[in-house]
C-alpha cells in the first residue's frame, strides 16, 4: 500500500528532524524546508499529500502567506499548521485560506499522528483549546461582511480613497465636499464595523476588497 506523502516545514531544522523521526514510521517524509520561498518552488515537484507548516509566522514568509499560495499550486494538498500560536484571529484565518488542521505543540505527538490521518481521509481539526475563540472570530467576520454590505455608496468611496493612502482633507477635495464631512463618514463607518483605529478601517478595507479604484 501506497504510503502518503508529507513535506515539513520550519526555520528550525532541529524541530523538523525530531518531527520527521516521529512521522517517518508510517509516512513517507518527502522534504523539508527551511523557509517560505523554498517551499512554495519546490512543494509541487515532490507531489505531497500533506504539508506541516511548524509555524505561523517566520523571517521569510509568513505561514498564513505560504499556506494560501501551496493551495493555489496544489489544491489537493492538506495543510497542517503546528504552532505555539492560539491566537483565535490567526487560526481562523488559517482555515479560510484552506488549511484542513490547527495543532498548537503543546498538544501529544500522538495527536498530530491522528491529525495526519484524520485530513488524508477528508476531515478537518483544530486543538480544543483554541475552537471556541476561532468560532467567535468566524462569527465576527461573517458579521463584518454582512455590515459591509450596508455600507452607503459615499462611505464606500470614501473608505476606497482612504484606503489608497489620501488624507481625509484630499479625499473630501477628490470628492467635493467638506473635510468634516469626510471625518463622519469615517467615524460612522468605524462605529458600524465595530473597528477601534484607522488602522484597522483600512485593514477591514482591504480583507474585503473595499480598496478598488473608484
Amino acid at each position: 500500500m501506497k504510503r502518503p506523502r508529507v513535506i515539513l516545514a520550519d526555520d528550525h531544522i532541529l524541530l523538523l528532524d525530531a518531527l520527521k523521526n516521529l512521522l517517518q514510521a508510517e509516512f513517507d517524509v518527502v522534504g523539508t524546508f527551511v523557509d517560505g520561498r523554498a517551499l512554495i518552488d519546490g512543494a509541487a515537484a515532490l507531489v505531497p499529500d500533506v504539508i506541516v507548516l511548524l509555524d505561523i509566522t517566520t523571517a521569510e514568509m509568513s505561514g498564513l502567506t505560504a499556506g494560501r499560495r501551496l493551495k493555489q499550486v496544489l489544491p489537493k494538498v492538506k495543510i497542517v499548521y503546528l504552532t505555539m500560536n492560539l491566537d483565535a484571529e490567526i487560526a481562523a484565518s488559517a482555515f479560510r485560506l484552506g488549511a484542513s488542521a490547527y495543532v498548537v505543540m503543546s498538544s501529544a505527538a500522538t495527536e498530530l499522528l491522528a491529525v495526519i490521518r484524520l485530513v488524508l481521509r477528508g476531515g478537518s481539526y483544530m486543538t480544543p483549546l483554541a475552537t471556541r475563540d476561532v468560532l467567535g472570530s468566524f462569527i465576527r467576520n461573517a458579521e463584518q461582511k454582512k455590515n459591509a454590505n450596508r455600507l452607503t455608496c459615499r462611505q464606500k468611496e470614501v473608505l476606497q480613497l482612504l484606503a489608497k493612502g489620501h488624507s481625509m482633507k484630499e479625499v473630501a477635495y477628490s470628492l467635493n465636499v467638506s473635510r468634516s464631512t469626510v471625518a463622519f463618514h469615517k467615524y460612522s463607518m468605524m462605529k458600524h464595523l465595530q473597528l477601534n483605529s484607522s488602522a484597522e478601517l483600512i485593514k477591514f478595507a482591504v480583507s474585503h476588497s473595499l480598496a478598488a479604484s473608484v
